[in-house]
């Protein structure tokens, strides 16, 4: 029986893929694009543990936002493939879930309906800077030691919740916080997954972080602090999250705080993932510059609108694409195929119901672990620039708040500079975020 050929050789669906994607221009082909794709959803594939872990303390519904989780993953890395042709895989964002679960909804007090609404407009509005010349300006307004610093602080935030959830760190009346009981089954069986992910991750074992959950997860059996609920199902409800918006609290002067931190930290997280990962891959051009920087920040604004929609935290670009990167994927197609099986994942809903919180911080921790290293990058010969950087990683923690650490570390920026005498340094951006954030601490 003949084959439908190419004149160059190639079948037909391999020549649609080549022309589609510049394969043969990237120097790659289908199967380097599907292992690639393989490697970078094995690498993040425990957000489908996690999220769901995270955004349920919120109230929401753990079966359902785990079904959203897949579908915005799914759907998001779609976009990312077919529309900019990165090989750069999306989900809901680790640190923003946190926000989202810990400080909107159980410090400040809105529904996780009234997060959501938060959620879709700071996608809406970073649609509108990805696709004008604002994309521009607000990532160069902002200086890289404030950046640097959010990213490490969401860090060193995510790795206190760890820590709590695991039991490892309890409430104290003298001194807020102190050591828990060790001796506890889950506490035990959280410091071995995370010792476990870390040494594997140090040889380069792909799906580190997913072998760490699931070897403690099964450990935690016998001891009655993991239950076993099946591997295979058909995917849960996801009506319980789907399109819950309320815009009832969106006027309010906190809202605009809010709704900017999300933007913010979803925009430089994207701004960051993107060159860094491109870099790994060869896929700058020769000024150092991302070729499709607006197709690639719509493609990821898109996702958290789609993603909010669906029931979920901020979608965005993972760092973790890289490992992908590093196994030969070169274009659009390894995304597709990471799309393809987050979608597969979806009929796995009982094995993710089975894991348990210690299990999923051992992750956190991890997670904590690799964006504090962005600690090391600060300039720390200049004491304006490091000084309110770390003010903005550390109030994070402390305060329980992202966007808490953010004004702090943007007032106290502003302010060291001008008294300084090098208030020039202080673009106007800076400025207008420091009095906002002063007037929200005001008024709260």
């Amino acid at each position: 029986m003949a084959t439908d050929t190419t004149p160059s050789g190639k079948s037909a669906s391999t020549g649609f893929l080549d022309n589609y994607f510049g394969l043969t221009a990237h120097k790659t082909d289908v199967r380097t694009e599907a292992v690639a794709g393989l490697t970078t959803f094995l690498t993040m594939v425990y957000i489908v543990f996690v999220n769901p872990t995270i955004l349920s303390k919120a109230g929401m519904d753990y079966g359902s936002v785990f079904v959203a989780t897949c579908l915005a993953a799914a759907i998001a890395t779609f976009i990312m493939g077919l529309y900019a042709n990165y090989p750069i895989a999306l989900a809901p964002g680790m640190g923003l879930n946190a926000f989202f679960a810990f400080t909107l909804v159980l410090t400040y007090k809105y529904t996780f309906q009234q997060a959501l609404a938060f959620v879709l407009i700071s996608g809406l509005i970073f649609i509108l800077i990805s696709v004008t010349k604002l994309r521009e300006y607000v990532i160069n307004a902002i200086p890289m030691n404030l950046k640097l610093a959010v990213s490490a602080g969401v860090g060193l935030f995510l790795g206190i919740i760890a820590l709590q959830s695991a039991g490892i760190v309890v409430d104290h009346p003298a001194t807020l916080i102190t050591l828990g009981n060790l001796t506890k089954p889950a506490s035990i069986l959280f410091l071995i997954g995370f010792v476990i992910i870390a040494a594997l991750s140090s040889r380069n074992v792909l799906g580190a972080t997913l072998i760490g959950i699931l070897v403690v997860a099964i450990a935690g059996l016998p001891f009655g602090v993991a239950e076993f609920k099946g591997i295979v199902s058909m995917p849960p409800s996801i009506a319980p999250t789907f399109l819950q918006f309320d815009f009832s609290r969106v006027f309010e002067a906190t809202a605009i705080v809010v709704i900017f931190t999300l933007l913010f930290i979803d925009l430089f997280d994207t701004a960051g993932t993107l060159v860094g990962v491109a870099h790994r891959g060869g896929l700058l051009d020769k000024e150092g510059k991302l070729e499709r920087m607006p197709q690639a920040l719509l493609a990821d604004s898109t996702a958290t609108v789609v993603g909010a929609g669906l029931g979920t935290s901020n979608t965005t670009s993972y760092i973790e694409s890289a490992a992908g990167v590093a196994a030969g994927g070169r274009t659009g197609l390894t995304a597709v195929f990471v799309g393809l099986l987050f979608l597969l994942t979806l009929f796995f809903s009982p094995l993710a119901g089975m894991i348990p919180a210690y299990a999923s911080a051992a992750a956190l921790l991890y997670v904590a672990c690799v964006m504090a290293r962005g600690l090391a990058e600060l300039d720390w010969e200049d004491m304006t620039e490091y000084a309110p950087a770390v003010v903005a990683a550390i109030a994070m923690p402390l305060t329980y708040s992202i966007a808490t650490g953010i004004g702090l570390g943007f007032i106290t920026y502003a302010l060291v500079k001008a008294l300084a005498g090098r208030w020039q340094e202080v673009t106007p951006a800076i400025w207008v975020l420091a009095v906002l954030f002063a007037f929200k601490f005001a008024v709260s």
